[in-house]
């Protein structure tokens, strides 16, 4: 997903959570408050990562017991739980166990250890309340479905109560734009990333996109799995969603895997567009794009 930048932004790009992170904004970012960007990125990543042995999520997977995280757990939390009842359990923070399974561990492998294998049931093994969660046995925590969403929205917050009322946040294609001027964005061609299969305008919202070429190894497998099954999905290929909320737009990308977005328009205030295996495509009326021929 490639983003055509506004004209008279000032671009500060850093590393973090293993992605590249661009922040323009009308004015130059001050040098504390640069650092206070990247400090929250390596904060949050030293939570919510699987990929490190130090996290709280690496402890989770070692130990059973109750884990303190910070604030965005909340919102995590419930974010989560909504999508995993809605999809029947397909889409659920418990996935990391069969993913690691495939191959995607936290030593990248991408050796499959075995067959695939469901993710535990919620109920089973999660409690989830507020910042609190507990566990009853060792499980792998993987928030990557809206956790690159939420961590985006953390820092426009830093980037607000600094006074940066306008700013554009690309987050490796997941994107939050906020200001005046609308950010034109071409959407990635699932198949070949070379090429755009249309374009859509953000203003005052975040579009975030999920696609099976991304983290994408072995024979047919990638990084989103059902959780019913520990398979990887083979009906949709790319989806986008634009919401209010980089986390929402995040997730929601996500769940478009699993549910038909007209589906998913019931319970969430968005607008989106899923491309299917066999070349179709399918989107909301308020989608604000427009698809080449």
């Amino acid at each position: 997903m490639a983003a055509q930048a506004t004209a008279g932004q000032h671009s500060f790009a850093f590393e973090g959570i293993g992605t590249r992170w661009e922040v323009s904004t009308p004015a130059v970012l001050p040098a504390a408050l640069r650092t206070r960007l990247r400090d929250r990125v390596e904060a949050f990543d030293g939570d919510w990562s699987r990929f490190r042995r130090g996290s709280l999520v690496a402890a989770m997977a070692r130990a059973p017991g109750s884990y303190r995280f910070p604030a965005e757990a909340e919102v995590l939390g419930g974010l989560y739980r909504r999508l995993y009842e809605l999809s029947g359990g397909a889409m659920t923070p418990l996935i990391g166990g069969s993913l690691e399974q495939l191959g995607y561990d936290p030593d990248y492998s991408l050796q499959p250890r075995g067959s695939a294998t469901p993710a535990p049931a919620w109920d089973d093994v999660l409690k989830w309340s507020g910042r609190s969660i507990t566990t009853q046995s060792p499980v792998v925590l993987d928030i990557g479905a809206a956790g690159k969403g939420m961590l985006v929205d953390l820092l426009a917050a830093e980037l607000e109560a600094a006074g940066m009322e306008s700013c554009c946040i690309n987050a490796s294609g997941d994107l939050m734009v906020r200001g005046p001027e609308p950010l034109a964005v071409g959407l990635e061609h699932p198949y070949n990333p070379a090429q755009a299969i249309g374009v859509v305008s953000v203003r005052n919202q975040a579009l975030c996109a999920s696609a099976a070429n991304r983290r994408a190894w072995g024979d047919g497998l990638h990084h989103v799995l059902d959780g019913t099954t520990g398979r990887p999905v083979r009906t949709a290929v790319a989806t986008w969603a634009l919401a209010d909320t980089t986390v929402l737009a995040d997730a929601l990308a996500t769940a478009l895997f699993f549910m038909p977005g007209s589906a998913l328009e019931k319970d969430f205030d968005f607008s989106w567009l899923t491309v299917f295996s066999d070349g179709s495509a399918a989107y909301s009326p308020g989608f604000a794009g427009t698809l080449f021929t």
